[in-house]
């Protein structure tokens, strides 16, 4: 786990897992979102650096970052992973999501994504870059993203990795 963590200069540079992926802004807004579909069909989105959230490829919730915090899966409920450091450590602090917590952070993911789908059935997202021109594409993941919104399910425990 690095010590420090650093904002990322340009992540629509850096999400090369995500084919095809795209980077929008909101009228009006400096953040910039970030998303795409990863090989086996998931998809991720990025606002800015935080929100992040990962989806597997039946849209369920598999990570997500959000308010500092790392979050992963545990089947029912998702783990909140901590860092804490100290002059020459850093720890990871783990502790699962209370059913109050989840429905608070998914209620919280869903409105994010409304709010883009929102944006993108007003033809109001401004399209910034882009590795494919086809409108099928942004179509299929906006149709994902609507799918998530109606049934949030989290996806099976994600292993830690050793």
């Amino acid at each position: 786990m690095a010590r420090i963590e650093a904002d990322r200069e340009d992540l629509f540079a850096e999400a090369r897992g995500l084919k095809p992926r795209w980077e929008w802004q909101f009228p009006g807004q400096t953040s910039v979102i970030t998303a795409g579909f990863r090989r086996e069909g998931g998809c991720s989105i990025y606002w800015d650096g935080d929100p992040v959230y990962h989806f597997d490829r039946l849209g369920r919730l598999r990570r997500a970052f959000r308010d500092g915090c790392l979050y992963r899966s545990e089947g029912q409920t998702l783990a909140r992973l901590r860092r804490e450091r100290a002059p020459a450590t850093t720890s990871l602090l783990r502790s699962e999501l209370t059913p109050d917590e989840l429905a608070e952070f998914l209620g919280a993911m869903r409105d994010q994504l409304q709010s883009w789908l929102t944006h993108f059935d007003n033809h109001a997202l401004q399209e910034l870059r882009a590795t494919t021109d086809s409108p099928a594409d942004v179509t299929r993941f906006a149709e994902r993203l609507r799918e998530i919104i109606a049934h949030p399910r989290l996806a099976p425990r994600v292993t830690p990795r050793p």
